[in-house]
This record gives C-alpha cells, structure tokens and sequence, in this order.
C-alpha cells in the first residue's frame, strides 16, 4: 500500500475507534497502524465517543465508557484528557470535544448546578479540571468555583507561606548567616548612637565596639526570583503549586517575583500574582504545545544583575519549539551566574514523564533538573539565595536531607 493509502486508514481508524481496527487490517493495514501520537489522539477521543472503552478518568466519576458518572475524588486523567485534546485539535474543535464531555459523561451536573458544586470536596485535581474547563462554567456557578478555588489556594498558602518567608529571611538576614556584612548595609547612625562612649578624645577617634547593619531581608527588590512555568495539561499540578508559590514570593518585599506561564505563547501573570493568586490561576490556560526557548527568551530582559537572579524552569522539558537554542538560553544564564534550577515536578505525585535527554544535557552543564513536593522549596530557595552549589543542593533535596 502507498503511503497515502495507510495515512487514510490510520485516520478511518481514529474516526472509527478501536472496534474497527481488525476490519481495517483486513484491507491492508499493518499491526502498528497508529504511531505514538496517533495512539494519544485515539485515547482522548475515544474518553468522549468510544462507548466501548472502560477507561476512567476519575475514581468515581468517568470518561470513557457506559458506567454513570459520579462524584468521586477527582483524578489527574481528566486535566491531562483536557490538556491533551488542546494539544492535538484546533479551538473550534476542542469547544466541540469539551461539550460533548460536558454532555456525554455527566459533567455537566457539576458545571452548572451550584449547590452541586459547593458540595465538592475542594483538592487541586479538581482545580485543575475548573482551570481547563473555565470557559464553559456559567455565569450562575462561577463564583462557586471561584471559592472552591480559593479554598485550595488558601490551603496551600497556609501549608508553604511561613516556611518559605522564614528561608528567604534567613537567607538574606547578613546579621545572622553571614561573618562579614557588606559595608552596603552598614547602618551608621546606629553605630555611631551605640558606641559613644567608646569615643577616644585624645586620638579623636570612635572605637565601636559593634557595627550594625540593617537587615538584608527588609530591603526592597534584593533579589529577582523569576518562575517560569510550563501549562502543559500533564503539569497541571506542577502549574498551580508553582503559581501559587510565585504569589508568596511576589508578597515579599526583598524579592522582585516574575511568574510566567506558557504553552506555544507566554503569559506574563506577575501582576494577577502579586494581586489575588485566585484570579491568576484562572488566567492559565492548561493544555496545549510548548515553546520553552520562547518562554525563557522572554524573561531574559527581567535578569539585570546575573548573581543576584533565581531562575526556575518548571517543565517536563518536551519541546516543541527549537531544542538547541533552548539549551543554550538555559545554558548561557546560567554561566552568567543566574541561579538556574529546573523542576521537573512541582507536587506529592512524584515525577511524570520528561525529557531524560534534554535534563541529562542541563545537567552535564551544572543545572539541576529534578521533581520535589511543595514542601522542599523552603530549603531549596534558602540554599539558593545563600549561593550553595546546586547540583549539591536538588541531590539533599531529592533525597530528604537536610542542607
């Protein structure tokens, strides 16, 4: 067969789903009819239209298959279904998919009632689907979903907020972590009021017995803490913890916060972080292709003093834009002295698929690329911001220790 005849039944096969594969070979097609993505079009296709398929989506509530739909804890399935229809399907075609979703498989109960909605026990899956799904809930439920977003967001703040301000205050605190302050801190006024008595008429001289110096972390914009983030649906939870941690940092005066998100385009969201985290969050769009070097190339302006920038990269590190110029932004930052880190992971699930050869190759060139839950980026910011060595530090990390 030509090759246009296979790409023909390859595409028979996707309109006709899995119960037409056996009747297809028979007229030529071979075993392997679909490649790999093809096999992820078919899967997201077949959740909504394959009345055949068993597949769940969530552990209650599915999609893919007769069972009813219920109301179950929510599962990672159904962002990333989402997330993967706006990969592989044009706008138009993904509004399609998404209300025959809505209609098919008994999500549109949970969209439009309310009462219903309130009833959901908030955990951030279920933020993740409202994320992918913000333009189809109606007027009536979205304040709704906007509490039980808030809800989770407020969580989560509560879990990280103190621990993370408490690492970069430590950090940035000279007085406590550092034997020889800068002369740049040196709070004169004080040292002269404090050490009077200690003044020598005969040789005219002031002879302090200590020096004070103003508190580092108290002083505006000490560093640039830049977060760059990739919406992709299968980082759906990596997204919104990144997010939200973003907003703690742009709370912090000593910090000056960048969050940014992308896909194919970049969404610059440091104005909603700094302003109400909630609103942030619905400004992501998850799903879709990625662009890295289009990201990275677009926060390379914020870096204007290299030793004092964090960069944090979170991405599973599948590019879809140029790969060679993207190791090489990442790269040439970090030999400029930016503090460069990729998180591969951002949650409690541990680490998903990514590029093993792209975060093999960050890492030859000293950045690290690893998974961590929430609750280590204290530590790795503060071991960050205090100039230890990184690989060292994403190794502690890793594996628990302590810095």
């Amino acid at each position: 067969m030509t090759m246009i005849d296979q790409e023909q039944l390859k595409r028979w096969r996707l309109i006709l789903g899995a119960a037409s594969e056996e009747k297809l070979q028979s007229f030529g097609a071979g075993d392997g009819m679909l490649d790999e993505e093809s096999r992820l079009i078919d899967e997201a296709l077949a959740a909504i239209y394959d009345e055949t398929s068993g597949g769940n989506m969530d552990d209650g509530s599915n999609l893919g298959g007769p069972r009813k739909a219920g109301l179950g804890p929510s599962s990672p399935k159904l962002a990333k279904w989402l997330g993967d229809i706006r990969t592989f399907f044009p706008p138009d075609v993904v509004s399609v998919i998404q209300s025959d979703a809505i209609e098919r498989k008994g999500l549109k109960q949970l969209l439009f009632e309310p009462e219903l909605l309130s009833q959901v026990k908030p955990d951030i899956q279920m933020v993740a689907t409202l994320m992918a799904l913000k333009g189809k809930i109606p007027e009536k439920t979205k304040e709704t979903a906007r509490q039980l977003v808030k809800a989770v967001v407020d969580e989560i703040v509560k879990r990280l907020s103190q621990d993370l301000r408490r690492a970069v205050t430590g950090a940035l605190n000279r007085r406590q972590h550092s034997p020889l302050p800068s002369s740049t801190g040196l709070d004169w006024n004080t040292t002269i009021r404090k050490n009077l008595k200690h003044y020598d008429k005969e040789r005219g001289l002031l002879l302090p017995e200590k020096v004070y110096f103003f508190d580092r972390a108290r002083r505006s914009k000490e560093w640039t803490v830049i977060l760059d983030i990739d919406q992709s649906g299968s980082m759906a939870g990596s997204v919104i913890y990144a997010s939200i941690i973003g907003s703690i940092f742009a709370s912090m005066p000593a910090l000056d916060t960048r969050v940014v998100a992308f896909d194919t385009e970049v969404v610059d969201l440091s104005e909603q972080c700094a302003e109400d985290p909630v609103d942030m969050l619905f400004g992501i769009q998850l799903g879709g292709g990625t662009d890295i070097n289009k990201s990275i190339a677009y926060c390379e302006p914020f870096i204007t003093e290299p030793k004092k920038t964090l960069f944090i990269l979170v991405s599973d590190l599948y590019e879809g834009g140029n790969r060679t110029e993207m190791i090489q932004r990442l790269v040439d930052m970090h030999q400029a002295g930016v503090k460069t880190i990729c998180l591969l992971a951002l949650s409690d699930q541990g680490v998903p698929s990514y590029d093993d050869a792209v975060a093999k190759k960050l890492a030859q060139y000293g950045i690290p690329c690893f998974g961590c839950s929430p609750e280590k980026v204290p530590e790795l910011m503060e071991g960050a911001l205090k100039g230890h060595d990184l690989t060292v530090l994403a190794e502690r990390v890793k594996h628990g220790k302590g810095m």
